[in-house]
């Protein structure tokens, strides 16, 4: 605590920057690490890794996924998501408490996340169908409600007069998705840290996947692990920041890839599922929060001058161990020290937190995308609460929550095995092929006219829905 002290009143009288980041002067080719220079003198670190594939397996055709629905945004600040794509299977609609969902419609308010839906189940590799515009998640209101009382309660409430819209979004698209393997040479991952991460987080993954045959690539951003640290508060924006990893994706994305994201590196993923939909095939999005537009706080810590940050350095990791983790013990402590985590100078620290200023991503954004997406929680997550997720889950089109008992806002050190084994189901799931619907024999209009007379006569049995409506 005192050098942090003294390292900061000498920043504060030379005007110089602590604990600059700087990257490293060489990296052995074999090591898997490569530096790439995205602007001049703006260099990151990569670790890209490409396993040996001894058998490669042609990718499956997978199934084809109807994404049809329709935003309308009022000036009461309310939005209203109605789905039109055909039912959704039984593992969207149906969450785990076992309640199933009334109807294919939502109406919330913007900044409203009170009324989230419950956790919805993954679905495992390679079963059941999925039909995107309908995704149960996204069509409850209160949860645990049950159906038929919901609907006996929107009977009672006088119906509100909508006014008129402020925009309006229609989406009406097909997305073919299949299962990656790691034998598929056209798959590949991209991890993306957060603020105070590096690449080194994502080490259990980044093994576990290239054994398994994946090519993975995860990267430092700006002034993070080993990559180049300018000292510019507008090289640490988010603008500049998705730029850089939009270069880094363009030069090693494949036919299919699949982007996983921590915390504010969910933003960076959903920004490229925007600029590349045709190019992203899955999405990971872990402990990232709902879907809001970007703002930085004015009343935050992070608004102190950089020396007073450096002073407080030691507190502030403190912090970050007490809220990032579900314990604090001797492991999490060298999990920290391990994969160089929340290890960044004052001043990145401070530039990455006051340059979160994104106001396109906001809930129509992400109601957008079409991509199916993975939302992966740690339960004792102080930094996000599981409601955020849930909201999150409620807006996207194709969205599967997860939440894990044992794990908090650093669930990939915390339990690396199950979040390997989650994210892998995710990998390899893919909708089934519906067949095609059968051809009805053709009959003379005698007999047609005497089956009509004879199902007259008999007992008609009706569907439960064609029942109540009679």
């Amino acid at each position: 605590m005192l050098t942090s002290f003294i390292e900061g009143l000498l920043c504060c009288l030379t005007s110089k920057p602590a604990n600059t980041v700087v990257p490293v002067e060489t990296s052995e080719p074999t090591d898997g690490y490569e530096f790439v220079e995205v602007k001049p003198g703006r260099v990151l670190r990569v670790r890209h890794i490409i396993p040996d594939r001894p058998v490669v397996e042609e990718p499956s055709l997978g199934g084809i996924v109807s994404c049809k629905r329709k935003i309308t945004v009022y000036r009461n600040g309310h939005l209203f998501i109605e789905n039109l794509g055909e039912r959704a299977s039984a593992e969207l609609k149906t969450c785990q408490n076992g309640d199933t969902e009334p109807n294919s419609t939502m109406e919330v308010e913007l900044t409203d996340c009170r009324n989230s839906s419950p956790p919805v189940s993954i679905p495992e590799a390679r079963s059941g169908s999925l039909t995107a515009g309908n995704n149960g998640a996204s069509e409850t209101g209160s949860a645990g409600e049950a159906p038929a009382a919901g609907q006996a309660e929107q009977s009672q409430q006088p119906r509100k007069r909508r006014r008129k819209p402020k925009r309006t979004v229609v989406i009406d698209c097909e997305r073919r998705i299949a299962g990656c393997k790691g034998t598929h040479s056209d798959v590949a991952l991209f991890f993306i840290h957060g603020v105070g991460g590096s690449l080194d987080i994502w080490g259990s993954q980044l093994d576990f996947f290239s054994r398994l045959g994946y090519e993975v690539i995860a990267l430092d951003l700006a002034g993070h692990g080993a990559s180049s640290s300018p000292h510019i508060a507008a090289a640490y924006t988010f603008y500049a920041l998705a730029e850089d990893i939009k270069l880094i994706f363009k030069r090693y994305a494949k036919k299919r890839n699949i982007l996983i994201g921590h915390s504010y590196g969910v933003s960076f993923c959903t920004y490229l599922a925007h600029d590349f939909p045709d190019q992203i095939h899955k999405m990971v999005m872990i402990n990232g929060g709902g879907p809001t537009a970007l703002e930085p706080s004015l009343c935050s810590i992070f608004n102190l001058p950089t020396c007073v940050l450096h002073c407080l350095s030691p507190l502030l990791a403190w912090s970050f161990l007490k809220a990032g983790f579900a314990r604090q013990g001797v492991r999490e402590k060298q999990l920290l020290k391990e994969y160089n985590a929340f290890n960044v100078s004052s001043f990145v620290l401070r530039a990455m937190m006051s340059g979160q200023y994104w106001p396109e991503g906001d809930e129509v954004y992400h109601a957008e995308l079409t991509v199916p997406v993975l939302l992966v929680h740690g339960m004792h997550d102080k930094f996000v609460p599981v409601e955020e997720d849930q909201r999150m889950a409620e807006i996207l089109l194709m969205a599967f929550l997860k939440v894990l008992e044992d794990g908090s806002h650093m669930v990939m050190l915390e339990c690396p095995e199950a979040v390997n084994t989650l994210l892998h189901e995710f990998f390899l799931w893919e909708p089934a092929t519906l067949p095609p619907p059968k051809k009805e024999p053709k009959t003379r209009p005698e007999t047609a006219k005497a089956q009509t007379d004879t199902s007259i006569s008999e007992p008609t049995k009706v569907r439960p829905a064609t029942a109540k409506q009679t």
